[in-house]
């Protein structure tokens, strides 16, 4: 559990701090023999998703991971780690190899949320989104998915249909971002921090709501402060996950991940009054 006493608004800035961790620290503080893998086989090769082999203490993992930048540069060729469709079958790809390999994958999430340009919707992002939803959900290997640092609306789902989502302490996850929350809502993105202290999308808010199932501790003042601490702690997750997930058939592995999205939100049923 969060040890940190921040609100929404500090948390948001920590996980947009330009300092803080991303998947290119991470991967080499937590894996071994990370081999990349390229291209959708259909267009071309999107920089905002990187995935592919490694091992993990010894056991063989897919690993696919949303790309953040730290300066102009990286954050250009990542394109601000918003996907293109590219992305997303690129995922699914290894998904799917990883299945026939029999190698759990582990997805790294850190995305404001799918790219929504023209060209993007012209080649298929929806389409792209929809069908990882799909066959991740009937993946027959484990699926762990941490989120990082942001956890934006459909863009982030898509490595998100897992059978155990964790997410770092400053994390958040939300089915829109509280900018686009407040354009909506208010008509006003200047609000996005009273959006976000509405939204409950913390990993505190999700952790009781059934939507995530782990929180990973960070230093003190955010990941930044110590990204070799912070990879330890997500190695010790992996671990522990990997460990409970090798001893689970196929059959209830599906089943216990149907049944995990199944039981997400609240519903009240109220019988028809009797004319």
């Amino acid at each position: 559990m969060s040890k940190q006493n921040l609100n929404v608004t500090e948390r948001i800035e920590l996980i947009r701090n330009k300092n803080r961790p991303t998947v290119n620290d991470y991967i080499p503080l937590i894996f071994k023999n990370f081999m990349e893998f390229h291209g959708d086989r259909h267009y071309g090769d999107d920089h905002a998703i990187i995935g592919g082999i490694a091992t993990i203490k010894d056991v063989a993992v897919t690993v696919i991971a949303q790309v953040k930048g730290r300066n102009i540069d990286e954050n250009k060729r990542s394109n601000f780690s918003m996907p293109h469709p590219e992305g997303y079958r690129k995922a699914l790809r290894l998904a799917k190899q990883a299945e026939k390999f029999h190698r759990p994958v582990i997805c790294l999430v850190d995305t404001p949320g799918a790219f929504c340009g023209i060209e993007a919707e012209e080649r298929g992002q929806g389409q792209a989104i929809a069908q990882n939803l799909m066959e991740f959900m009937m993946l027959k290997v484990p699926i762990i998915s941490i989120v990082l640092g942001e956890g934006g609306s459909g863009g982030a789902l898509a490595l998100a249909v897992c059978d155990e989502l964790a997410m770092l302490e400053n994390a958040m996850y939300s089915v829109i971002s509280p900018r686009g929350f407040a354009s909506i809502l208010w008509k006003d993105p200047s609000r996005e921090m009273e959006a976000a202290g509405l939204m409950k999308i913390t990993a505190e808010d999700l952790l009781g709501f059934g939507v995530c199932e782990r929180i990973i501790p960070e230093p003190a003042g955010g990941a930044h402060n110590d990204s070799a601490v912070t990879a330890e702690n997500i190695s010790e997750y992996l671990c522990e996950a990997l460990e409970k997930f090798k001893k689970v058939d196929v059959e209830r592995l599906l089943s216990e991940r149907y049944n995990k999205f199944r039981k997400i939100g609240m519903y009240d049923f109220m019988q028809e009054e009797q004319i």
